[in-house]
């Protein structure tokens, strides 16, 4: 079982009502061995992809937990049994181009998920975001909307993502992250307070240049093997 911890922004301990409005950090040994690989510097591109792929299903995983599912009957080779079938279609949102590997992980377990694409990149100067190019599925209004990048750095990337998603409909919007920081959860939180974030780690600090501390990198850089 996959075991979560809910903290606010403080970093406080709260309820998992709560929770699904605000962070939770999900708590599992493979999550926190597949962590480490992914943090390690001399790991190579082929194996970075693979376990971030693996992690970013554990995270789903934490994500649809409370997502809304209905009965039905399922016949067996042996007899007649209660099932379950989710109520809603999912969307999967990766931000380019790092939330591409997330997406590609996910959609081992949720093949069914339509995929919409947010281009933002950030400006190296002002380190705030800049969109290039979103293309989105059109039932976002009625979806289990999964917004995906392996880093909540400042958070404005995030924020800007959301804002988008909301102009196209969304209503049910969840950030998934592999590492987050402080500084762009009390972003995220302070634009879009509605909007849950799961994460496997929060760090504590963003260096000058905007990088979480001590981070992974560039997890672009690192999934397509780039520099």
């Amino acid at each position: 079982m996959i075991r979560s911890l809910a903290v606010d922004v403080a970093g406080e301990k709260i309820t998992h009502k709560a929770a699904r409005r605000n962070v939770t950090v999900v708590q599992h040994p493979l999550v926190a061995a597949k962590l480490s690989v992914l943090r390690a510097k001399t790991t190579a591109p082929e194996e970075f992809r693979r376990n971030l792929q693996e992690i970013s299903i554990f995270l789903a995983c934490e994500a649809s937990r409370h997502w809304e599912s209905g009965t039905i009957e399922v016949q067996t080779p042996l007899a007649n049994c209660a099932g379950t079938l989710l109520q809603r279609p999912i969307a999967l949102v990766p931000i380019l181009r790092a939330g591409l590997g997330m997406a590609e992980g996910i959609q081992c377990i949720m093949p069914q998920a339509n995929v919409g694409h947010i281009g933002l990149y950030r400006d190296e100067a002002t380190l705030r975001p800049v969109s290039y190019y979103h293309r989105l599925p059109s039932n976002l209004s009625e979806a289990e909307v999964l917004l995906l990048d392996p880093m909540l750095a400042t958070g404005f990337s995030a924020c800007q993502a959301v804002t988008v998603l909301r102009a196209a409909g969304a209503q049910r919007i969840q950030l998934v992250c592999l590492i987050s920081c402080e500084p762009g959860i009390k972003q995220l939180h302070h634009a879009h307070p509605e909007v849950p974030l799961i994460t496997a780690a929060i760090d504590p600090e963003l260096d000058n240049r905007g990088y979480i501390v001590p981070g992974l990198g560039d997890a672009g850089d690192r999934y397509f093997g780039t520099d």
